[in-house]
C-alpha cells in the first residue's frame, strides 16, 4: 500500500473537473444520466465492455484522473478511442485479496475508479467504501452488480451492422441501454447508442448514421 501512495496523483486546484457536484459524461451519455456522475455515488454496469469505458470517458477527457482496478484485459487502445486520456490512467490489474484497500487509496488521488470485483462484496465492506467515495468525493464504476449502487446501466439488446447474408465486415454495433437507480435516477430510461460506431466513436443513433443494410439483431 505504501509503495501504491508514492504512485497516486495528487489533486490540486487547477487539477479538478468543473462542477464540483458531478462529473462529465459522454454527449451520447446525457440522455441516460442526466447531470453527469454524482460524485461520492457507485455506478453499475451490467459486466465489463464498452459501455463501461463510455461510462468512464466524459470525465477523463475532462481531466480527472481515473484508475481501473482487478480488469488486467484492460486494454489502454480501446480506453483511448472511447475517449480515456491514457496520460491520467492508472492500472491496477492484480489488486489481490485487499482490493477494497486498494480502491480506497485510490480514491486520495483519482477521481473515478472503475472496477471489477471478486465477487458480490458483503455490507460491510461497501459501506466502508460508500463513506470514503461521500468523503473523497470520486465515483466508483463498478463492472458488474452492486446493491447499493446510485445507478445501474444494462445492455437490453445490440444489433451488428456490416453483415451481410453469411458474408461482410462488423463495423458498427447498436446497442439498447436501460438504466435505473436510486433517487434522481430512479425513473428508468433507455437509448439507443452506437457503441462504437463505424469510427469508433460513442454516439447516439441519430448522431452517427449508420446503413441499416446488414444489421443483425445478437440480443
Amino acid at each position: 500500500m505504501a509503495g501504491l501512495a508514492s504512485w497516486l496523483p495528487r489533486r490540486h486546484d487547477e487539477d479538478t473537473v468543473p462542477d464540483g457536484g458531478r462529473l462529465p459524461v459522454l454527449p451520447a451519455l446525457r440522455g441516460l444520466l442526466p447531470g453527469g456522475l454524482k460524485r461520492g455515488t457507485v455506478v453499475a454496469v451490467g459486466h465489463w465492455g464498452l459501455l463501461c469505458l463510455a461510462v468512464a470517458a466524459g470525465a477523463s477527457a475532462a481531466g480527472a484522473w481515473c484508475a481501473a482496478v482487478g480488469l488486467p484485459q484492460f486494454g489502454v487502445a480501446a480506453a483511448a478511442d472511447a475517449g480515456l486520456d491514457p496520460g491520467r490512467l492508472l492500472l491496477i490489474p492484480d489488486p489481490g485479496a485487499g482490493w477494497p484497500q486498494v480502491v480506497a487509496s485510490l480514491l486520495d488521488g483519482c477521481e473515478l475508479v472503475l472496477l471489477r470485483p471478486p465477487g458480490q462484496p458483503p455490507v460491510q465492506m461497501r459501506s466502508r467504501l460508500a463513506a470514503t467515495l461521500r468523503r473523497r468525493g470520486g465515483v466508483l464504476v463498478v463492472a458488474g452488480g452492486w446493491d447499493d449502487a446510485q445507478a445501474r446501466l444494462v445492455v437490453v439488446r445490440q444489433e451488428w451492422a456490416g453483415i451481410g447474408a453469411g458474408h461482410g465486415r462488423l463495423r458498427a454495433r447498436r446497442v439498447q441501454v436501460a438504466v435505473d437507480g436510486r433517487g434522481a435516477a430512479a425513473r428508468s430510461r433507455t437509448r439507443w447508442l452506437w457503441l462504437p460506431g463505424a469510427d469508433g466513436s460513442v454516439g447516439t443513433v441519430d448522431q452517427i448514421p449508420v446503413s441499416g443494410q446488414g444489421m443483425r439483431d445478437t440480443g
